[in-house]
């Protein structure tokens, strides 16, 4: 009963995993990457990918920026000098689990932080 409660409850929310599929995710997040893919190409910043799923941003100072999709978790995750951050799908976005935040809007600002200049995504 309990379990069934809490299956009704996560239900109702169309983002939760219990409803998407992995395909679904690998997806979504696939045509994202690829979307920053680009915008790292226009920016002319040093990238490589060096695995399906998996972004490396280089900068000029050595640091790094890694990109990544994580499909235990369904969640695109973002590690920066500046720390850790986990985007989940939301109302068509992927948005920060701990400030809500845009995934667009903290990689722009992190890309920024770490002296890449401006991208635009």
């Amino acid at each position: 009963m309990v379990r069934n409660f809490m299956r009704e409850m996560l239900a109702r929310d169309p983002m939760t995993p219990i409803e998407s599929s992995e395909a679904d995710f690998n997806r979504a997040a696939g045509a994202t990457l690829a979307h920053i893919e680009q915008a790292l190409e226009a920016a002319d910043l040093d990238f490589e990918t060096p695995a399906d799923g998996i972004i490396e941003v280089e900068f000029e100072d050595g640091s790094k920026l890694i990109i990544n999709r994580h499909g235990v978790a369904r969640e695109i995750w973002v590690a920066a000098r500046s720390g850790g951050f986990h985007f989940k799908p939301q109302n068509g976005d992927w948005v920060d689990t701990k400030d809500g935040t845009p995934l667009y809007t903290k990689l722009t600002a992190l890309v920024a932080a770490q002296g890449g200049g401006t991208i635009q995504l």
